[in-house]
């Protein structure tokens, strides 16, 4: 994807460097579309910036993490118009998401898929202790993710407050119920036992029996190109 300039003024000095960001085009071409329908739909009056600069703009924030003070001097807007432009992209690109059910359909079709939870780190709040994740000692949102046997990126939930539990946000996202309903074969960490429902949820380390009850035997099941146990491939 193409550079462009940052600014970052200090006293009298105006200082520039270049900045990449690491997507290609055909994300910026995407992204440019969205946003070039949303405002055909509304009729939208001129705006500052063209889809494809809001939609560069936006990259910039959501890969790279530039700020809104800093895309503003890069862009020539206001900050307040940066922060309006990056919260319409987000709900345009959030429309996109599969319906939890859906992504676990399609994950039924897989070998078995591997669930887990990461943390988005955020700034800090005013209500800031649902967001404070003690295990990461730092604040966040809490992200379930699930993946594919090559950790390709099969679902991904809404945002939680980072100290959430991975198995209440699990449940809590519908995701649990969905992998059960619709027979997949999951591997997880030790923090997923206990989910309560006759899944096919497994450890990483042990294969838990129908239920999660705590109840655990060693996983026999051979992973692909490999003659190790699953057990043995996932332990970490």
């Amino acid at each position: 994807m193409s550079t462009k300039i940052n600014r970052w003024t200090r006293g009298s000095e105006l200082l520039f460097y270049r900045a990449a960001i690491p997507l290609s085009n055909r994300t910026l071409t995407r992204l440019a579309g969205l946003i070039r329908e949303r405002r055909a739909e509304r009729r939208s009056r001129w705006r500052r910036l063209d889809p494809a600069r809001q939609a560069l703009l936006v990259l910039g924030h959501l890969r790279n993490g530039d700020t809104y003070t800093r895309l503003a001097a890069d862009f020539g807007i206001g900050t307040a118009t940066a922060w309006r432009y990056v919260r319409e992209s987000i709900d345009l690109l959030a429309a996109l998401a599969e319906e939890v059910q859906a992504a676990a359909a399609r994950a039924a079709r897989l070998a078995y898929a591997i669930l887990d939870g990461t943390l988005v780190p955020i700034d800090r709040l005013a209500d800031e202790r649902p967001y404070y994740s003690g295990k990461h000692q730092r604040h966040g949102v809490n992200v379930q993710i699930l993946a594919d046997p090559l950790g390709r990126l099969v679902w991904a939930s809404p945002a939680l407050p980072g100290a959430t539990h991975d198995l209440t946000a699990a449940r809590t996202t519908g995701l649990i119920d969905a992998l059960t309903s619709a027979g997949v074969t999951t591997f997880a960490d030790r923090g997923y036992q206990g989910a309560g429902t006759p899944s096919a949820l497994r450890s990483s380390v042990t294969a838990t029996v129908p239920g999660c009850r705590g109840r655990s035997r060693t996983s026999t099941a051979p992973t692909p190109g490999s003659g190790r146990s699953a057990s043995e491939r996932w332990r970490r």
